[in-house]
């Protein structure tokens, strides 16, 4: 999803705490990877994959100069011969150390060995953030959660996904401030472009 787009996503949910509560999430983050740069590792449970916002997360790397937040997607099934990015197992969380994050992204309630596996990995010192359905087990292991409750009047999960993976890439290190500026002003178009006309017309 690029700048424009998000910018009239959040105009959107401008009435709604969703553009504020996924900003300090993606703050939570970006504060997480970018000082300790010992990565970011991201898991899903195994009904759902966050692949989605793994690209999103390489896109705003790039766009942002904060190489620190491309993620390593760790993948319940992993097919043999198949690409570099996409061979990395559930056996990766049982190395996570301090100095790492994990990103769980969990709809649904994940199973027993996802969580034994995270548990395992924060005690180990890697700091665990969670976009979850409100799974009370999931709460109790991430040092920061945003909850996603799957109702008719709120967003799904990938809306904030698309959200989240947008703001990490925001306030950007200062050897980026150049090309961040241009996207910045991107955004500040779309949300003129889009906002209601002066009251004379």
């Amino acid at each position: 999803m690029d700048a424009v787009r998000v910018a009239l996503l959040r105009e959107v949910l401008a009435g709604t705490a969703w553009p504020a509560a996924t900003r300090r999430f993606a703050g939570v983050l970006r504060s997480s990877v970018v000082p300790q740069g010992g990565g970011l590792l991201l898991v899903g449970t195994e009904e759902y994959e966050p692949w989605h916002l793994a690209a999103h997360l390489v896109d705003e790397a790039a766009w942002s100069g904060q190489p620190e937040l491309t993620p390593t997607l760790v993948r319940h099934r992993v097919r043999p011969g198949g690409p570099a990015q996409l061979a990395v197992g559930l056996g990766r969380l049982e190395a996570a150390r301090r100095g790492e994050t994990l990103l769980v992204v969990a709809p649904a309630r994940p199973d027993a060995g996802l969580l034994e596996r995270v548990h395992d990995a924060r005690r180990a010192g890697a700091t665990v953030l969670a976009l979850d359905g409100g799974d009370p087990e999931v709460h109790a292991l991430a040092h920061e959660a945003l909850t996603v409750a799957e109702r008719a009047d709120e967003v799904d999960i990938d809306t904030v996904q698309h959200l989240v993976s947008a703001a990490a890439g925001e306030n950007s290190l200062p050897v980026a401030r150049g090309r961040r500026s241009f996207r910045d002003r991107l955004s500040r178009l779309a949300d003129q472009l889009t906002s209601p006309p002066p009251s004379r017309w």
